[in-house]
């Protein structure tokens, strides 16, 4: 499975996520190490934490 890394790497501060991919640095670092299913459940996640990002900061992709 790949990363969804888009190699624009920045935390926000506020929700602790890669403004990038949306995923916490402990994510991050552990991808290669998940399961395929863990990494399934994160991206699941990805497009609900973009849109909370989005309202929170007034940005969005």
């Amino acid at each position: 499975m790949k990363s969804p890394c888009i190699k624009t790497c920045q935390i926000d501060q506020a929700s602790q996520l890669c403004i990038g991919c949306f995923r916490t640095l402990d994510e991050i670092a552990g991808w290669s190490g998940f399961s395929d299913t863990k990494r399934q459940s994160v991206l699941d996640e990805l497009d609900t934490r973009r849109s909370k990002l989005a309202v929170n900061t007034g940005t969005g992709r």
